[in-house]
């Protein structure tokens, strides 16, 4: 059930790699996205979760963010969210993942 309510795809952009996760990042998906991030992380130096196709995102996806932020600051990677949007936004807001992570309205506005 899982594969049906997310998606992901890895690109990569201005020195960034572009992870885009799509669907819905919820508990019946954060483990799936977990083990799917940790694919990503380790060969990525600078890591941007592109949020631009995310329709839902819950406590259990925020943990799978946070676990990927620490992650990223003990081993001095680069760490972003990008381009959340609706729901996806405001449930970032009220979790303050702003304290933990950049956040950006676009990759095109990620540093190089």
């Amino acid at each position: 059930m899982a594969e049906e309510t997310i998606a992901f795809q890895t690109s990569e952009k201005n020195g960034w790699t572009l992870w885009s996760v799509n669907g819905r990042l919820d508990r019946l998906t954060a483990q799936d996205a977990g083990e799917k991030a940790d694919n990503v992380f380790a060969a990525a130096q600078k890591l941007a979760v592109d949020m631009s196709g995310l329709e839902y995102l819950s406590s259990a996806g925020i943990r799978v963010l946070l676990r990927l932020t620490k992650q990223a600051q003990a081993q001095g990677k680069a760490f972003a969210l990008v381009a959340p949007s609706g729901m996806v936004k405001v449930v970032l807001a009220e979790s303050r993942m702003d304290m933990f992570a950049e956040i950006y309205a676009s990759a095109d506005e990620l540093p190089l």
